[in-house]
C-alpha cells in the first residue's frame, strides 16, 4: 500500500531511545490510510535529557495530533499529560498521548490491554491462572495491571531493580488478589510474561530460567525486533504456546488508532 502524503496530511511521532526496533511508524500509517484518515506517523529517537524539549517542541507543532511513547520515556511523558486515563493515572505512566481540543495531551496506558489481547488470540487462558512477570518498566507495569483486570489467581514480579519492583506491587495492591515478588524460576507458573529488552539488540540474556518451561505454560514477549527471540525460541522449543512482540503490536495497532481518534472503549 502506497501512502499518500500532502499539506493537510496530521502527524504523529513515536518517541524512545533506542528507536530503530519499532514497528509503528509503517503500521499505524498505513492503518490510519486503510480508515480513511490523512495521518503519517514518523519516528523520534530522542534521548531523556532531551524529552523536555522535545515534548515543548511538538506543545507547537498544531499538526501533530499524538504521541506514541516507548521506552525509556513512559514514566516522564505522564507527567507531560493534562490528562489521564484511570489505568495510566494507576501506573503513573503512558505510552499514547492524544492532542485535546484545548490543545493541552490527554495520555492512556494500552501496553498491557496488547498483550493480553495477544495472549488470548495465541490461546493463552489468563482467568484463575498463576503468572511470573519480567520486568516492572512502564510496560511491566501495564501487563501487570492488564493481567490482573483479566482475571489471574495470582502474579509474581520479578525485577533486578527490586526499588521498582516492589514500587509496582505497591500500586497494584489495590487491585486486589495475590501480588509478590517473584524470581527468574518460572516453575510453577501457568504464564510468563517478558517485558525487559531481553533479545533486543544489545540485550543477550535470558531474563528466566528456560530449563525450566514445560509444554503446559503459556510465554508472551514484548521485544518486537524478532519473530523469535532467543526467549520465544526456547519456549516454542520446548511445546509452550506463545505470542511475540510482534504479535503484541498488531493487536495494540487498532487500539492505538481508536485512541487517537477518541475512541473512549478503550
Amino acid at each position: 500500500m502506497t501512502l499518500a502524503i500532502d499539506g493537510a496530511t496530521r502527524l504523529y511521532f513515536i518517541v524512545g531511545d533506542p528507536i530503530i526496533q519499532v514497528k509503528s511508524p509503517a503500521g499505524m500509517s498505513h492503518a490510519f490510510q486503510r480508515r480513511g484518515i490523512n495521518a503519517a506517523m514518523l519516528p523520534a529517537q530522542v534521548a531523556p535529557e532531551h524529552l523536555t524539549s522535545f515534548l515543548g517542541g511538538i506543545d507547537h507543532l498544531s499538526n501533530c495530533d499524538g504521541i506514541v511513547v516507548t521506552v525509556p520515556h513512559k514514566f516522564a511523558c505522564f507527567e507531560h499529560c493534562a490528562t489521564v486515563s484511570d489505568r495510566a493515572a494507576l501506573l503513573r505512566a503512558v505510552n499514547v498521548m492524544r492532542r485535546s481540543e484545548n490543545g493541552h495531551w490527554h495520555g492512556d496506558m494500552l501496553d498491557g490491554l496488547g498483550f493480553v489481547k495477544a495472549a488470548e488470540e495465541k490461546g493463552g487462558r489468563l482467568q484463575g491462572k498463576k503468572a511470573l512477570l519480567l520486568g516492572a518498566g512502564g510496560a511491566g507495569s501495564a501487563i501487570a495491571l492488564a493481567l490482573l483486570d483479566a482475571g489471574l489467581a495470582s502474579l509474581a514480579i520479578h525485577d533486578l531493580d527490586t526499588a521498582r519492583r516492589d514500587g509496582l506491587i505497591e500500586k497494584l495492591r489495590t487491585v486486589g488478589r495475590e501480588i509478590h515478588a517473584g524470581s527468574p524460576n518460572p516453575e510453577g507458573f501457568d504464564v510468563v510474561a517478558n517485558a525487559t529488552p531481553a533479545g533486543m539488540k544489545g540485550h543477550d540474556y535470558m531474563p528466566v530460567e528456560v530449563s525450566r518451561f514445560d509444554a503446559n505454560m503459556f510465554v508472551g514477549c514484548v521485544v518486537t525486533e524478532s519473530n523469535n527471540t532467543p526467549l520465544i525460541a526456547a519456549a516454542r522449543g520446548t511445546g509452550c504456546s506463545t505470542a511475540n512482540g510482534i504479535d503484541m503490536y498488531a493487536a495494540l495497532e487498532n487500539l492505538m488508532v481508536e485512541f487517537f481518534q477518541g475512541g473512549s472503549k478503550l
